[in-house]
């Protein structure tokens, strides 16, 4: 992802549409490759809003370019802003409740599903901690 728009010196900010991917009591999470930014950590799938696009556009085409994925059914569940030392992001996150196609890593990326329950379990970026606590209030 790159910036979007600066936000003071030497400070990005990043739009992003997160995708929230469930099925039964399960999410689906992409792991960070480790030369990105909070590499090495799971993290829900989506990517950077692109200019006039709207927040599910940009959903749909990251979820189609990233898992070959195609949004059936998706609702808003939160935003959430978070500073990071090097950059501020706004993340809009949406549930996926259906979906068409066999999720796949299309970037090289490891993905896989996890039991909601588990999720206390497993390294996210700081900015996806609420996520994780609010999937874990809908589905626990």
């Amino acid at each position: 992802m790159t910036a979007v728009a600066a936000k003071g010196p030497g400070a990005p900010f990043l739009h992003v549409a997160v995708g929230v991917v469930v099925r039964q009591q399960q999410v689906l999470l992409s792991l960070r490759a480790s030369h990105q930014h909070q590499g090495g950590k799971w993290e829900f799938p989506g990517g950077k809003v692109e200019g006039a696009e709207t927040v599910l556009a940009a959903l749909g085409r990251e979820l189609q370019e990233e898992l070959a994925i195609r949004i059936e059914q998706a609702s808003p569940l939160m935003q959430i802003r978070h500073q990071y030392p090097e950059r501020e992001v706004l993340l809009d996150i949406w549930l996926v409740e259906a979906f068409s196609g066999e999720p796949k890593g299309m970037e090289g990326q490891q993905v896989a599903w996890f039991d909601i329950s588990q999720l206390h379990t497993l390294v996210f970026p700081d900015a996806n901690q609420p996520i994780v606590a609010r999937l874990q209030s809908l589905f626990t």
